[in-house]
């Protein structure tokens, strides 16, 4: 079931189209699987972006279902019947069976614009459930996304420690070596000895923590957590556009695409047409009706005179409510509540949103920040261990300079992992808050 993003005017920037292939899989695709590949089998996949899809088939048909008013209304019945009567002389006579049938029609012709509110409701109920769907497959992409870069970590995270654990293997042979020349005490082959078994720990745990971040997308494809899946690394240079916008910029963009804030709007459009149909419930309703029946009584002519008949009618109703136990009255109230209650919703909703896009930016200039203080870290951790190990084989150095040395290194390398993939993490939340994280996913595709 493959599930691609489409954009419909005005409506759902994000719709899903499903088949049975991806859906039916029981273990994951072979080969590397890039961003976009993973966030299109998980939409497949998903039980709860497939629940908010049909809950938005539900409202499409609900709003088909007004456009019922616009039409006549057709309705046919038939009958059968065995007649009796009592004599004077208190006998009862039976009769043959009769027959009937009949056809009527009528149709809406005014109603002061009730028919039209009815119908834009239907129509603002259905533009909220897309956007609602919109925001729960953009909620679900950028889970994937957080599970997706968390595995790039730790994968990161494993190499490192692989890393670390060949320099404490080197320097271990290197003290052994030197120990035996006698240019060395024993304890710095003990010291050695320590930091290997520490490297092999870290490893170990490095691994462990892969595992379950591989386990966590895994979950999140629907697939066992004890599978298999290779992932494609991100290019260094991802990130890098967010840096011409500006905050006003994408607040413009957010209020234009964020679906929350599309959703309000299209439920306080609804609340309106609602509390219009209250009030107009109250006039008058002009209607055309008509109808055509044939029965057949079968009964004496001193009872039916003519018992084999066909008749029929046409003619127009006006109806107008006088008195309905004042419930029209409390509707309209209730309608009237409404609309404020979605009025009071959407700025509430549009508070939250300039808030949720502020906090996105700023947290992705400092993670940028963060990435490039780690990047400088991370080389100058590198030189200085490649250096001190050079110093400790000539014997300018002492066993413990070289730890603090690989130490460092260690640390710095964990660092600009995290600070690398937390940086993508960050802009995808950018794209998140702005609404717009479908072009996120092509740019990253580009890339």
């Amino acid at each position: 079931m493959k599930i691609c993003f489409a954009v419909i005017a005005g409506m759902m920037p994000f719709f899903a189209f499903g088949a049975d292939d991806c859906a039916t899989m029981r273990s994951v695709p072979s080969g590397v699987q890039s961003l976009q590949d993973v966030i299109n089998l998980g939409l497949c996949r998903n039980p709860q972006t497939a629940a908010a899809y049909a809950a938005l088939r539900s409202s499409h048909f609900n709003k088909n279902a007004g456009y019922a008013n616009y039409l006549p209304s057709v309705s046919a019945s038939v009958n059968a019947s065995k007649n009796f009567a009592q004599s004077k002389d208190t006998k009862v006579k039976n009769y043959d069976w009769g027959y009937g049938a009949s056809i009527s029609a009528s149709y809406l012709i005014f109603d002061f614009g009730k028919r039209t509110s009815d119908m834009n409701q239907m129509i603002a109920a259905y533009r909220a459930a897309g956007f609602d769907y919109d925001e729960t497959v953009q909620n679900f992409v950028y889970g994937m996304v957080g599970a997706y870069y968390e595995l790039l970590n730790a994968d990161a995270d494993v190499e490192s420690a692989t890393s670390a654990l060949k320099v404490a293997q080197t320097a271990k042979d290197t003290a052994d070596k030197k120990f035996k020349a006698g240019s060395v005490a024993k304890a710095d082959v003990y010291k050695a000895e320590t930091t290997l078994a520490s490297s092999q720990l870290s490893l170990e745990r490095a691994k462990n923590n892969r595992e379950i971040a591989k386990g966590t997308l895994l979950t999140k494809l629907s697939f066992p957590a004890n599978q298999e899946i290779v992932i494609a690394d991100m290019s260094s240079s991802f990130g890098s556009d967010a840096e011409t916008e500006s905050i006003d910029d994408l607040i413009k963009i957010a209020r234009e695409k964020r679906p929350d804030l599309l959703k309000a709007s299209a439920n306080k459009d609804a609340a309106w047409h609602k509390r219009n149909s209250a009030f107009l419930k109250n006039l008058p309703s002009i209607s055309a009706s008509g109808s055509v029946g044939w029965n057949d009584n079968n009964l004496p002519d001193v009872f039916a005179p003519e018992s084999n008949k066909v008749n029929g009618s046409i003619g127009i109703r006006a109806s107008m409510p006088l008195f309905a136990g004042f419930a029209n009255l409390y509707g309209l109230r209730a309608a009237e509540s409404d609309y404020d209650r979605a009025k009071y919703n959407e700025e509430q909703t549009k508070n939250a949103a300039m808030m949720d896009v502020f906090t996105a930016y700023q947290n992705y200039k400092t993670a940028q920040t963060v990435l490039k203080h780690a990047e400088a870290l991370l080389k100058s951790a590198t030189e200085s261990e490649r250096v001190t190990a050079g110093m400790y084989k000539v014997g300018r150095a002492t066993m413990l300079d070289w730890q603090t040395a690989q130490s460092e290194l260690i640390n710095a390398q964990k660092q600009n992992n995290a600070a690398k993939y937390d940086l993508f993490v960050k802009r995808a939340a950018v794209a998140l808050a702005i609404g717009d994280i479908k072009s996120e996913l092509e740019g990253n595709k580009n890339e």
